[in-house]
Formats: structure tokens, C-alpha cells, sequence
């Protein structure tokens, strides 16, 4: 319905990079063939460079992999968390966080770069990569101008895992100052099922009579589960 104003777990078993040949070492492959080339392990095993005594960094690699559950767990735990891990410390922990870090923002990035958004499907594709691994719910909104492009991506409040404290006046402040016509709500639900809730479809009805009130007006509202979403436009909330 188009808008209109009204992880992978892989054990190593590599062994030392250097009985590798040197065109399948994962930087040589890296440079040679693209990341597209490298598994998640091998791309991990470049992040973090060297292992420690008695444990190879491919094999640090495959066990962090492993202990916890793939890269969905690696971007969602605390860098003190994987410090702790024999052979990490806290250099390592601090790259292997800042690496997750930088390709999420590059996703947000490209979902922004196309600037329009037209459906539910784009919407949910760039608060996607902000909001699936989350812990706790994040509420965002997404300002758009009177040719649905993008001005600006905001995030409004964080709350505990089962609800966010959402306060109209900090919903649509970011569409006030930007002079934005129409925004698209979002939020995570750590369960992973996107249905919504009472308290969903409430503060929906909520923030859309007081959009109506200041003239901007409320076009969606995602709601961003495990590799899935709703949208509650789409379910004739809005």
C-alpha cells in the first residue's frame, strides 16, 4: 500500500592461517575477491587479526561465532561482555563492536541514501537494521516532506522490554523543527512477533489525533519484529 498525504554459526576448523595458501587467508582472499568472497567467520577473523596462545585466530573467531549465536548475538552483547572471552580483552571486544557498529550504520545509510519512501516495505527497511537486535524497545520517527523523502530519522525514547514511554511532544518535535509534513512511527518488539498490543494500538490513535492537530499527519506506524513487521496502515488502524 503505497504512502499518500492526506545470523550465521560456523565452527572453525581452519587451523592456523598460516598453513593456509596465501590466496585462501581471509585478508589476501579479502582484497583478491571482495568481502562478498568471505564467510562470517573469515570476515571476523580479519576484524580481529590475531589470536592468543594456544588459540588461533581462526579458532577465536569460530568460538565467538558459536558462544554467542552468531553475529545477531555478537551485535547485541555488551563489549565488556566479550572482553571476558580468553584471547579478546578489551582491544578486542572494542573492534569487533565498532566493526558490527559501522556496518549497521552503513545500512542505515543506504536506506537513506534512496530517500523516498513510498510503502510500508520501505519504511521497514530502514528502521530495520536500528531496530531487530534490540533488547529493549526503541520507539524511532521517521520525518518525511510533502514528496515522502527522508528528513530525518529520530529516535524518541527507549523503554523497558515490554513497553516505551512515549510523549507526543517528543514524537513530533523532530517533524516541527525540520517542517516536515507527515511522519512514519516504528518500534522493536524484543519477543520477535510484531503483532501489536492494546497499548500498540492505543498510543497509535493517540499520536495520530494530535498529528492531525498540528497538521502533520501520521502515515504509518511499523511495528519491527525477528526479520518481520507489521505495519498498522496496512491493518486499517490508520
Amino acid at each position: 500500500m503505497p504512502y499518500s498525504y492526506r545470523g550465521e554459526i560456523i565452527i572453525s576448523g581452519l587451523g592456523k592461517l598460516k598453513a593456509l595458501p596465501e590466496e585462501e587467508r581471509p585478508r589476501e582472499k579479502l582484497m583478491a575477491q571482495g568481502t562478498a568472497s568471505l564467510s562470517n567467520l573469515e570476515l571476523l577473523t580479519v576484524i580481529l587479526g590475531t589470536g592468543c596462545r594456544g588459540r588461533g585466530v581462526t579458532e577465536l573467531a569460530g568460538h565467538l561465532l558459536t558462544a554467542f549465536g552468531g553475529l545477531r548475538g555478537l551485535a547485541t552483547t555488551d563489549p565488556w561482555e566479550l572482553s571476558k572471552v580468553t584471547g579478546m580483552g578489551k582491544a578486542k571486544a572494542a573492534q569487533v563492536t565498532a566493526a558490527l557498529a559501522l556496518g549497521q550504520r552503513a545500512n542505515q545509510l543506504d536506506a537513506r541514501q534512496k530517500r523516498v519512501v513510498q510503502s510500508p516495505a520501505d519504511a521497514a527497511a530502514v528502521f530495520c537494521s536500528d531496530l531487530r537486535f534490540l533488547a529493549k524497545e526503541h520507539f524511532r520517527c521517521l520525518v518525511l516532506d510533502v514528496k515522502n523523502q527522508i528528513l530525518t530519522n529520530e529516535l524518541v525514547s527507549i523503554g523497558t522490554l515490554n513497553a516505551s514511554l512515549v510523549h507526543p511532544r517528543e514524537v513530533f518535535r523532530p517533524a516541527i523543527s525540520r517542517a516536515g509534513a507527515g511522519v512514519i512511527l516504528a518500534h522493536n518488539h524484543p519477543s520477535g512477533d510484531p503483532t501489536p498490543s492494546r497499548e500498540d494500538l492505543g498510543l497509535t490513535k493517540r499520536l495520530a489525533e494530535c498529528g492531525n492537530l498540528l497538521g502533520i499527519e501520521v502515515l504509518d506506524h511499523i511495528i519491527i519484529g525477528d526479520n518481520t513487521f507489521i505495519s498498522l496502515r496496512e491493518k486499517g488502524i490508520l
